[in-house]
């Protein structure tokens, strides 16, 4: 296995970095954080139009590039570096991805192509009130009429729920665990945006009553496909947390070497190289972490993706946190100002933290897969 990246791949990482400098600046960050949407359609059209983000890791006969997991996650790092605010994590890495492991052809040869243009956002409803990803977790219900499936019940904690053209329900039926399709204007569905610590990454709530829907597959047969889904986003969040606290390093070593106390930059003081090493052994460690979840992707082994998946949350979400609240204490006073971005970082870091599971459900999931 090659664990380098290409000279394509190092191409594909410049490109992306370029664009996001002049459309995911720190003031267009704070603008689309502050609006309802979360995102600018017209930089979210460009993204697919001109470099065909959305539709990178999506096999050609759905409209996509059919590139792979590694060249995906250097989009994801990159969008963590510069806190994208809009729906990409939602549309590729949680619905893209569940479409293309549930076992329903025409569905993907239906949705895949929409949101690999660019014309569709879409999002995954899995968490309800507990918060659990696993299985047990999801209560809401779907039953079969003469006219359809319908379904009744409240998922909450959608990322990007408020606003998806197209959402992808779990749903437990007499069967068990299935996957459905609700479209935005579909009746009986109310979406409500929520106030969150982070609103770079907005979330939603959703309730259905009664609402009519597309059954994605054999009734029953999803949380495979699902728990392969959960996996897959672990990872591609992983790199984007790698991303982000790549990015609040750069601002600490920066700062560091820019501020000065007695006459000197504090970066000479033994208290802040000392921190910002530290800062910088776990931010690799969780870059090899990251990097290792892409490749076993790749490879395609379902019991090193389990694995890759869950160590890759459990150091990068810990890591993340950690160098961003270690960022705002580099900066001192200024760091903890609304005016500076280390506490957008740090909000990130928080948000992403909780996302997809905590560091701690990560380790027991890692623990369980180990056999330990």
């Amino acid at each position: 296995m090659d664990l380098t990246f290409s000279e394509e791949q190092d191409e594909l990482r410049k490109v992306v970095r370029s664009f996001l400098a002049k459309y995911s600046d720190e003031a267009q960050v704070r603008r689309l954080a502050a609006d309802p949407r979360g995102h600018d359609p017209v930089v979210w059209r460009r993204m697919a139009g001109e470099l065909g983000l959305q539709g990178l890791a999506v096999p050609e006969e759905y409209g996509g590039l059919g590139f792979g997991y590694a060249d995906l996650g250097i989009v994801f790092e990159e969008a963590g570096r510069a806190l994208l605010c809009g729906p990409y994590f939602a549309t590729v890495a949680l619905a893209a991805e569940a479409l293309l492991r549930c076992d329903d052809e025409q569905a993907r040869r239906d949705l895949l192509p929409g949101i690999a243009s660019g014309e569709t956002v879409a999002t995954l409803a899995l968490t309800e009130d507990s918060g659990r990803w696993d299985e047990p977790g999801i209560r809401l219900t779907a039953r079969d009429t003469a006219d359809g499936w319908r379904l009744t019940g409240t998922k909450t904690y959608v990322p990007d729920g408020h606003l998806a053209d197209l959402l992808l329900v779990a749903a437990r039926t007499r069967s068990g665990i299935s996957l459905f399709a609700v479209d935005a204007d579909a009746p009986g569905l109310k979406r409500m945006h929520l106030p969150t610590l982070d609103q770079t990454r907005k979330q939603a709530r959703i309730e259905l009553t009664d609402t009519p829907a597309r059954l994605l597959g054999p009734e029953g047969g999803a949380w495979p496909a699902l728990e392969r889904t959960i996996a897959t986003a672990a990872v591609l969040l992983a790199t984007e947390q790698v991303g982000a606290a790549a990015a609040a390093l750069d601002a600490a070593v920066a700062y560091a070497k820019l501020r000065e106390q007695y006459g000197r930059p504090i970066g000479s003081f033994q208290g802040i190289k000392h921190k910002c090493a530290d800062m910088l052994m776990e931010l690799e460690s969780a870059r090899s972490a990251a990097y290792g979840g892409l490749w076993a992707l790749d490879a395609g082994d379902e019991t090193e993706i389990a694995i890759g998946a869950a160590l890759a949350q459990t150091v990068c979400s810990e890591a993340f946190t950690k160098v961003a609240g270690d960022n705002i204490q580099v900066h001192g006073g200024i760091g903890f100002t609304w005016e500076h971005p280390a506490h957008l970082y740090l909000k990130r870091a928080k948000s992403s933290e909780a996302l997809l599971g905590t560091p701690s459900y990560h380790r027991e999931l890692l623990a369980t897969r180990l056999g330990i």
